[in-house]
């Protein structure tokens, strides 16, 4: 079967990670969770104390993150490291939450993270999620999966995952965080989120992981006997 690449967009906690990793797996493919890309953006300039007003500071922090995705054998998972440092816990918490759409949201920090992600894709055999690969990033993608699931049931499984990781939030907080990006995702400028264009739309709200990845890889097999 050939190698083909695969884009997994849709709003926040859709669980659009969770599925590219387990595609990659299943394929031996290569798995780069552009979310984490912006959340490692934007935790550098929160350590760096750069303000996301000030354009030359982050086209400087741009030039300087480099990012890799590592597999940690013993979670099974991919986790991001920047700049040789391993950050996936580090980028999930609120504070880069509360600000990464709005890193996001930035033109030149855009332009130059989907430089490097298509330079990653150019040899196929990838698996990408995000807020606009699809329409972007991977226009010519074999396969284009668009994830949604109702706001509140992604705000329990967002608490859920926070308090499993030790972190002290609300429930209400965890609701008005989501609003508000997927306001900013839907609404800015550049390449905004949107289903538009040959995606297969994947609502998560009712089913279990095991029906949502039956139904992807079937999508998956179809796309790569085409």
């Amino acid at each position: 079967m050939k190698r083909i690449n695969i884009a997994i967009d849709g709003y926040s906690s859709c669980g659009k990670g969770t599925l590219a990793k387990y595609i990659a797996q299943q394929l031996g493919y290569v798995f780069i969770d552009s979310g984490a890309m912006y959340r490692g953006l934007t935790l550098k300039l929160i350590e760096s104390n750069i303000d996301i007003s000030d354009l030359p500071a982050i086209e400087s922090a741009c030039k300087d993150a480099f990012f890799e995705f590592k597999l940690n054998q013993t979670k099974d998972s991919f986790e991001l490291y920047l700049n040789g440092r391993n950050v996936e816990s580090s980028i999930r918490n609120l504070k880069v939450s509360n600000l990464v759409s709005e890193v996001a949201a930035i033109s030149l920090v855009r332009k130059h993270l989907v430089r490097v992600q298509q330079t990653i894709g150019k040899s196929k055999g990838v698996v990408m999620d995000g807020r606009d690969i699809g329409t972007v990033v991977f226009p010519d993608a074999d396969l284009k999966i668009f994830m949604t699931a109702k706001t509140t049931v992604r705000a329990k499984r967002r608490f859920n995952e926070l308090n499993k990781a030790g972190m002290e939030v609300t429930l209400a907080d965890v609701l008005a965080n989501l609003k508000k990006r997927d306001y900013i995702d839907s609404n800015r400028e550049d390449s905004p989120l949107q289903l538009q264009g040959d995606y297969k739309v994947l609502d998560n709200s009712n089913l279990t992981i095991e029906q949502q990845n039956s139904m992807a890889m079937e999508w998956v097999q179809e796309s790569m006997q085409h």
